[in-house]
């Protein structure tokens, strides 16, 4: 076994193997299982191959050129609109020039002619499978899911942090649990969240629980629970436990248990934080202070709020600065993630845990 194929990782790559000849299939396959570490699977056509790729999702993509009805090479470029970024290796019995010219112009990656030697196809196949999930994993953008007890709430504890998540082309969506009605004409106030959620591309979605008296065992958990099965975040924002106002303690608590799975969960600070409010990461938001202000402004029927005033929004930011490299930032409280954060409160730099 090659030292490729020997670092394979914990969970197990899996290979779809397009191949009409079932002694070939089978030894392709008993290679990739036995010598790679894979999963395998076969496809004995294009059609089959094409309705396996629609139906799961593979690492590496294994096609011999010649098969019935549509050749290997003809189906090239349905394999790379199925399976973005999966690297595809070509086996042929056939050492042709047409063949390898047409390899190369259906972006293979690599071209082996049969029979191939054992270890050299375990080796390749375990270095693109590697290469094509590192590659992948490095351009996949993120699902953020941003939630706040009401109107306006998320826009100011994280509208920078949420400006550079779309920046970076992350998918963004944010989620208010009650509709603010204590605050103001509860139509009103969901028309300005809407409008500030355009202003970086994020889906709203309003639960409509009442104003003041949510409870998380009385349906936020169950409600949030569906949004994040429909969603599928990666990164999470919401209030702190650390915080006078008793619904940002329930949203607090309902996320907590809501996205228990999610693996990257951190609190923004509200004007209603308390000093037991510790952040540990602080966002630079240099470049996103201008659109977080857009966002606040958006909330005309809150402009009353002395915390929603720019000079004081301007200027918490810049205090939080102190703690990151930019001129202005966001504090984050972590609960959970997989960033590596060093034990100091000064938490992570303008790091956004964006992979």
């Amino acid at each position: 076994m090659t030292d490729d194929a020997a670092t394979a990782p914990s969970d197990v790559w899996s290979a779809l193997v397009v191949e009409d000849d079932p002694d070939s299939g089978a030894f392709t396959c008993t290679v990739l299982e036995k010598r790679a570490g894979m999963r395998a699977v076969v496809a004995q056509d294009a059609d089959a191959a094409l309705a396996a790729l629609g139906a799961e999702s593979f690492d590496l993509v294994v096609i011999d050129v010649e098969l019935p009805g549509r050749s290997g090479l003809q189906i090239l470029p349905e394999v790379h609109r199925l399976a973005a970024g999966v690297p595809v290796i070509i086996l042929t019995a056939h050492n042709r020039v047409d063949y390898a010219v047409g390899a190369l112009r259906g972006d293979v990656d690599d071209f082996l002619v049969k029979p191939v030697d054992v270890e050299l196809l375990a080796s390749r196949a375990t270095t693109l499978a590697r290469r094509g999930r590192e590659r992948r994993e490095a351009n996949r953008t993120k699902t953020v899911l941003a939630v706040g007890a009401h109107p306006d709430d998320v826009e100011l504890g994280v509208g920078g942090a949420l400006a550079a998540h779309a920046g970076a082309g992350d998918q963004l969506v944010i989620v208010t649990l009650s509709n603010g009605s204590m605050g103001g004409d509860a139509e009103v106030r969901h028309k300005e969240a809407r409008a500030a959620a355009e202003i970086v591309g994020a889906k709203l979605i309003h639960l409509g629980f009442e104003d003041t008296h949510l409870d998380p065992a009385s349906g936020p958990i169950t409600a949030l629970e569906d949004v994040v099965r429909d969603v599928r975040p990666d990164q999470v924002y919401t209030h702190s436990n650390h915080d006078w106002h008793q619904d940002h303690r329930a949203v607090h608590q309902t996320v907590q248990v809501a996205t228990r799975d999610v693996r990257d969960l951190a609190c923004f600070q509200s004007p209603s934080s308390t000093v037991d409010y510790r952040p540990n990461r602080f966002v630079d938001i240099a470049e996103h202070l201008e659109t977080k202000l857009l966002m606040l402004r958006a909330f005309e029927s809150q402009a009353h709020r002395a915390y929603l005033a720019e000079d004081v929004v301007r200027a918490t930011a810049r205090y939080w600065s102190r703690f990151s490299v930019g001129r202005y930032a966001e504090p984050l409280e972590t609960m959970r993630t997989t960033l590596r954060l060093p034990p100091s409160a000064g938490g992570l730099p303008g790091n956004l845990g964006h992979g």
